[in-house]
């Protein structure tokens, strides 16, 4: 397994919508297992295709707190969403940045595991929230869409500051 680099906020390919995946076969896979290894590196509890630079709909996840229970969702579609919740939410993609957001508190997914065998999954609470924040990635959108414009112009110029400095330190 191999550790994937992550994009990074602002960068335009995170607005990239995605491609369904016509199979799941070894590569896919191997791709899965190195988006886990990326997510589990970096603390998160998902991760979406378009984050590690491939526009296929495919997102991990692993909401457990002992991270025993990775979840690949191949292709997924929400297919209901009921109630509300609201909590901070972070990403991979924007690192540092904690938000609150509305989601639902429960959702119904439509997807592909890992083995190619199709399911119909309900998820609450975090779960709900993480798959409800990752299948956003993979049509181009981001949780600082449900902010502000104000707030999100913020959170632009803070990120495109710290990329500056990281890229010319002195």
């Amino acid at each position: 397994m191999a550790v994937l680099d992550i994009l990074h906020y602002p960068d335009e390919r995170l607005r990239q919508e995605t491609q369904p995946v016509p199979e799941v076969d070894e590569d896919l896979r191997r791709l899965i297992d190195d988006m886990l290894e990326t997510m589990y590196t970096a603390s998160g509890v998902g991760l979406a295709a378009p984050q590690v630079d491939h526009y296929i709909r495919m997102l991990v996840m692993d909401t457990s707190e002992d991270r025993s229970q990775p979840l690949a969702l191949v292709n997924p579609e929400i297919v209901a969403a009921t109630g509300e919740q609201e909590g901070d939410e972070g990403c991979l993609s924007l690192p540092g940045v904690f938000e609150p957001v509305v989601r639902a508190a429960e959702v119904t997914v439509r997807f592909t595991d890992r083995e190619g065998h199709a399911r119909e999954e309900v998820f609450t609470d975090l779960p709900a929230r993480c798959v409800q924040h990752e299948v956003d990635h993979l049509e181009g959108k981001l949780f600082l869409d449900y902010l502000s414009k104000l707030k999100r112009n913020r959170l632009r110029k803070k990120m495109e500051k710290d990329k500056r400095l990281q890229a010319d330190p002195a």
